[in-house]
């Protein structure tokens, strides 16, 4: 009979010992083993890029645009040639998620015309900086190594497109020509400042203006609303790039390039036009216009 007056006690210290073994406090307070670095209290990984995937280059510029940009694919009377050359040639690389790219070159009686359009989707590997901000960074690297000058105006109005915008995914967009009225380029009517100089220079391809000073209108010398600049016509930001070289002393190539960002998609094309006749210069606003109405359709296809 006395060992049942013992059973009480030994319940009691079992369940004093199994309230120790809780580690609760009491009043709701985490216990002691409760671990600092919960996953509440870790900070949130910055937000993804819109574009999580990049489009089939070569097939990304439609046939009508081709034939605007290269004039030599319709003197082509070779069927299998001229598909060829509208099928262009991919880029290598070793990563078609991050980065990709086509090429064109078709040669007429009049020049050879190269067409080169590159997409690269920008993934930032430091969960602090989002996929954005790390295109946006590039971004400015490349705006920087262009050598733009200082814009004196923004270029306003998108360059028109034709019905091969539908058939090229993209949206529809203002006349080419509307920029070029005189309300939308007050730098026509303004002085020409150091940076217009400058950037002069550089379209002319030479390291100083040629004797008797060169006019705005010299073929060689673009005005001030077609020198390099930024643009504000698609894409979250963009620029324009002319740039005149010449091979020897006679034949000059201009190339002119065209990059515009959207949200981590960062897109380049570069348009050259070199003539067969010695002495002929390639129109600045020509291939500018036709560079920046791709650009627009590439940006509408991107939905950007």
């Amino acid at each position: 009979m006395q060992r049942r007056a013992y059973v009480p006690g030994v319940a009691a210290l079992l369940a004093a010992l199994l309230a120790g073994c809780t580690g609760s406090s009491g009043d709701g307070s985490p216990s002691d083993n409760s671990n600092p670095g919960s996953a509440g209290t870790a900070s949130q990984a910055a937000q993804p890029g819109r574009y999580a995937t990049l489009p089939e280059p070569c097939g990304a510029v439609g046939p009508k645009t081709l034939d605007e940009l290269l004039p030599g694919i319709g003197e082509m009377t070779d069927e299998a040639q001229r598909t060829k050359a509208y099928a262009g040639e991919a880029t290598l690389t070793y990563d078609t998620d991050r980065k990709v790219g086509c090429s064109w070159k078709v040669e007429s009686a009049e020049a050879t015309n190269r067409l080169v359009i590159d997409f690269e989707r920008v993934v930032s590997y430091d969960h602090a900086v989002s996929d954005d901000s790390q295109a946006e960074e590039l971004f400015a690297t490349k705006r920087t190594a262009a050598g733009l000058p200082e814009p004196t105006a923004t270029e306003s109005g998108s360059p028109g497109t034709d019905d091969d915008a539908g058939e090229d995914g993209g949206s529809a967009s203002a006349d080419p020509d509307a920029s070029s009225s005189p309300s939308a380029r007050p730098s026509e009517t303004s002085g020409s400042s150091g940076a217009d100089a400058a950037a002069a220079t550089k379209t002319s391809g030479s390291g100083s203006p040629s004797e008797g000073g060169s006019s705005p209108a010299s073929p060689s010398v673009p005005p001030a609303d077609l020198q390099p600049r930024l643009l504000d016509e698609f894409g979250d930001e963009a620029f324009i790039d002319d740039e005149l070289s010449s091979s020897g002393s006679t034949v000059k190539q201009r190339s002119v390039t065209v990059a515009f960002r959207t949200s981590n998609v960062i897109v380049t094309i570069e348009y050259a036009e070199q003539p067969a006749t010695v002495g002929t210069v390639p129109d600045s606003k020509e291939m500018q216009d036709r560079a920046r109405k791709l650009a627009s359709l590439l940006a509408g296809s991107l939905g950007g």
